[in-house]
């Protein structure tokens, strides 16, 4: 609990940054490299060097770095099917592993590389029932067995949209894609927002989530918000940037609420990313967070946008995910109120930054 919030974390991963793990290394090596760079710079507490960081992470510690060092209360796994990297860089075995020891604290999204055709839906069906996941996660790229890099559109009706009935038919209702941030060395258009419109306008009844909405795109973002309410903010990297350049997260927010207004409050969901950056700087810094008054004064061309408050930061941070995605937020509290966890933070209060990893902070690997 984060000042008497409730805590949900929208994206949480255990990476295999493990140089072992590459399959197409060009493209595993900036990827891992730009995932190391977001450490940089994070403060003497929380910045782990190249060989505490890049190494195969696992559930155990993602869950305690987690849950005994920030206020998060429950997360949502997120493994990864990026092909640079042999088991995805975060595999569904992780996916379901976490799921196993932690039900109470943890659910999960499938996912899949639509590129690989009907062996895709396949996979949906299988991580179905082994994940019983709450969404799919997809990224727009994909390599081949050769390492040729590849992308699709979210409005590709012949790639993508049969996945989203097959989605459907299992009950899964949202559909998160990684957009803004490029993964590596391969061209930035399949990271753009202009496969959304389509996508969401032929699918009402599935949910968008932009996964680092905000990073980028903003104006695009702000028009996809005004004009589908099935399209969703997951704050990914902008929460890096609210623990880095707090006045950066002011910009980025008021730009993507130009044309709802206050209405923004309720499309965004909290996310870290969490092992990629540690989630306590970044849940202080946006509970300390308030907008410069200047930036509201600019703010709103079509809708005035008021200042944040408690009220909105608690429906940013649980609130808004937990009525999208039909969780009981009062039976979540209930489940994690006495659970270990909570049992060793009542007792100890929040562990040191990366205390509870297999490398701390100024140890060796």
């Amino acid at each position: 609990m984060l000042n008497g919030k409730y805590v949900i974390d929208a994206v949480v991963h255990s990476y295999n940054l493990d140089p072992a793990n590459h399959a197409v290394p060009r493209h595993a090596e900036g990827i891992t490299g730009m995932i190391f760079g977001v450490v940089a710079g994070s403060g003497p507490e929380y910045e782990l060097g190249w060989d505490q960081y890049v190494r195969d992470w696992d559930v155990d510690e993602t869950a305690s770095t987690l849950f005994l060092e920030s206020d998060t209360d429950f997360a949502i796994y997120h493994p990864v099917p990026i092909g640079a990297y042999k088991d995805g860089l975060v595999s569904v075995e992780k996916a379901a592993e976490v799921l196993k020891k932690h039900p109470t604290r943890f659910r999960s999204y499938a996912t899949v590389d639509p590129m690989a055709g009907q062996a895709a839906i396949d996979e949906l069906e299988r991580q179905a029932e082994l994940l019983d996941p709450i969404g799919l996660k997809l990224y727009p790229s994909s390599w081949t067995a050769e390492g040729k890099h590849r992308s699709f559109r979210m409005d590709d009706e012949s790639i993508v949209y049969p996945l989203y009935e097959k989605a459907k038919q299992l009950g899964i209702g949202t559909v998160a894609v990684h957009k803004a941030v490029p993964l590596g060395p391969v061209p930035m258009d399949p990271y753009k927002l202009g496969d959304i419109d389509g996508a969401a306008g032929d699918h009402p009844d599935l949910n968008f989530e932009i996964v680092h909405g905000g990073v980028a795109f903003c104006e695009e973002t702000a028009w996809l918000l005004a004009r589908f309410p099935n399209v969703f903010i997951n704050l990914e990297t902008l929460n890096i940037i609210c623990a880095k350049r707090p006045e950066q997260f002011s910009r980025a927010v008021l730009d993507m609420a130009v044309a709802v207004g206050d209405h923004i409050y309720d499309r965004m969901w909290w996310g870290t990313g969490h092992m990629a950056y540690h989630a306590r700087p970044c849940l202080e810094a946006f509970e300390a967070f308030q907008f410069p008054e200047a930036d509201l004064e600019r703010a709103g061309q079509f809708a005035p946008v008021s200042q944040i408050t408690d009220e909105h930061k608690a429906k940013i941070l649980a609130g808004n995910y937990a009525t999208t995605m039909g969780l009981d937020l009062a039976q979540l509290r209930e489940d994690t109120a006495d659970d270990d966890f909570a049992r060793k933070r009542a007792a100890g209060g929040a562990a040191a930054p990366w205390a509870t990893s297999r490398t701390p902070v100024g140890a060796q690997s």
